[in-house]
């Protein structure tokens, strides 16, 4: 077993890890740039080094920099967490030739399934279906050419794409130069590579996707599926486990065929192949995230495994502690994710500090979160905050649970998705489970303005963080404060102390409040 890991990551990922590592009597190294010194990863590290300024291409993605921190500092290890440089087969060899062992698949491995297409093509030599597409293409000539030839409409995909980047979904011919090369541009800043793919788009699909994990004797193990049918913008915002639409003898043949794509690729450690299904029940390969998920958590909750101890173990050179048929899932998980837009400004980034935050908790909740009191939320880096999971005995308790954690979570500073998010929730297509990729779009959810007692009330907290808690609060003869009873019967004593909350708008100290 390693003896110190190195953490090459940020936010409420990092320290998911570091408390895993801290489980197994495992030392931890937190890197951080300039502007996450104070961030909870940093702090919670057995011990931290700073590796550069905001710019992610100087901090988190420089793989040499990180590298001579964990030989510098005696780390055996380095966990990429996910995103940054998780996926990047250059960063796992270059760790493996200086003697560090990457905590995730082999170099071979993230190189064969980063391709999207050669991962089509292991799919397909495993016998697992796989939609109509092309090979990587030349030009965007070639690209409209194939497009005519399957019909519309399509999804022009980045070859060495992920997370929902380097896709449009084109409806026309006429659209399509345009969003090729888009799809092209954003492929070569996310990826370093503009190389597209053209792929048949089905419509009212759900997206399902199956965690895998593999050891070095030759296991690979499926850890159940994962439905992620909400997502907006391609970016997946609300995940279950299991999925409503997946029968047992469905689950049975999604987990074959992810197994035999894995045992293909010669795979070990944690990974994710993603299938799109169809109302009639067929489904598709779509790719395989060779790295942890955000959404893994949810899987957690419902199967008892941890999937971050099991990466390190595996990693490690030792075996697989389980076998599929120990693997009892029990009940129902919903998560959410919790991050920095503004749904009232057309989802607008939203940036600034964090003056007030506090967390959902109580019987069948788990929040993975790097929030605090201060943290400033930067524009450098993703705008995830948070993402709460909830568990219940079945779907409807699941959904009821994760209904109060949303309106218990409090984030004063910075506008979040999560009026967003309890809109979802409350739709009747979702409660019936009656969703596909789709949703959002045919539906039009949009965020219901708070109720004026809840803004007030994050207005409260936030006239005494502003001003510093100098703000003077009388108690009346029942107890209660003068300003809470103002704040309920709109007395002009509470209303001549919102000028102070007028003042630190203009000062610009005033923090918006979801």
């Amino acid at each position: 077993m390693f003896s110190k890991v190195l953490v090459a990551n940020r936010g409420e990922i990092a320290l998911r890890i570091v408390r895993g590592l801290r489980d197994l009597d495992i030392a931890s190294v937190a890197v951080y740039s300039e502007v996450d010194r104070l961030s909870q990863h940093v702090r919670y590290a057995d011990e931290a080094h700073l590796i550069g300024p905001a710019n992610a291409r100087e901090s988190y993605l420089n793989g040499d920099k990180i590298i001579a921190v964990a030989k510098a500092c005696g780390a055996d290890a380095v966990h990429p967490g996910y995103g940054f440089l998780a996926e990047n087969a250059d960063f796992a060899e270059a760790c493996r030739d200086a003697g560090l062992e990457f905590i995730g698949p082999s170099p071979e491995s993230i190189r064969l399934l980063g391709d999207k297409i050669a991962a089509r093509r292991i799919a397909e030599q495993c016998g697992v279906p796989v939609l109509p597409g092309s090979g990587e293409v030349e030009s965007i000539d070639e690209a409209l050419a194939f497009a005519d030839r399957i019909g519309y409409p399509v999804m022009v995909k980045a070859a060495a794409g992920g997370g929902g980047r380097g896709i449009r979904l084109i409806n026309s011919p006429g659209e399509f130069r345009e969003a090729a090369a888009r799809a092209m541009q954003e492929a070569q800043a996310a990826f370093g590579n503009a190389a597209i793919y053209v792929e048949k788009n089905l419509q009212r699909v759900r997206h399902i996707e199956v965690q895998v994990i593999g050891d070095k004797f030759g296991n690979a193990v499926p850890v159940g599926e994962r439905e992620c049918s909400i997502q907006r913008r391609h970016q997946k915002l609300i995940e279950e486990c299991p999925s409503i639409a997946v029968s047992p003898q469905l689950r049975r043949s999604l987990t074959r065929a992810a197994v035999r794509i894995a045992r293909a690729a010669n795979y070990h450690n944690v990974g994710t192949v993603e299938f799109l299904l169809t109302e009639d029940g067929s489904y598709y390969f779509l790719e395989m995230n060779t790295r942890l998920q955000v959404e893994h958590p949810v899987t957690e909750i419902v199967t008892g495994t941890d999937l971050v101890k099991d990466q390190i173990i595996v990693a490690a050179g030792e075996e697989l502690p389980y076998e599929e048929a120990d693997l009892l899932t029990r009940g129902w998980g919903i998560e959410c994710r919790i991050v920095a837009e503004d749904p009232f400004n057309n989802f607008l980034p939203s940036v600034g500090k964090v003056v007030f935050a506090r967390e959902p908790a109580g019987p069948g909740i788990r929040v993975e979160s790097a929030l605090y009191d201060g943290v400033e939320v930067t524009p450098y880096y993703d705008s995830l905050l948070a993402k709460v999971t909830a568990w219940g005995r079945n779907r409807e308790g699941a959904r009821t649970r994760m209904k109060r954690a949303l309106a218990e979570f409090r984030v004063v500073g910075v506008a979040t998705n999560i009026p967003y998010l309890q809109q979802i929730l409350d739709h009747p297509d979702f409660v019936s489970g009656n969703v596909d990729t789709g949703f959002l779009d045919r539906h039009q959810v949009f965020a219901a303005e708070p109720l004026a007692e809840q803004r007030e009330l994050a207005e409260m907290a936030a006239l005494l963080l502003v001003t510093g808690g100098e703000t003077e609060v009388a108690v009346d003869s029942t107890g209660n404060s003068a300003a809470t009873n103002g704040h309920r019967n709109g007395s002009s004593a509470w209303r001549g102390r919102m000028g102070g909350l007028s003042e630190a708008k203009a000062m610009g100290r005033w923090p918006k409040s979801i």
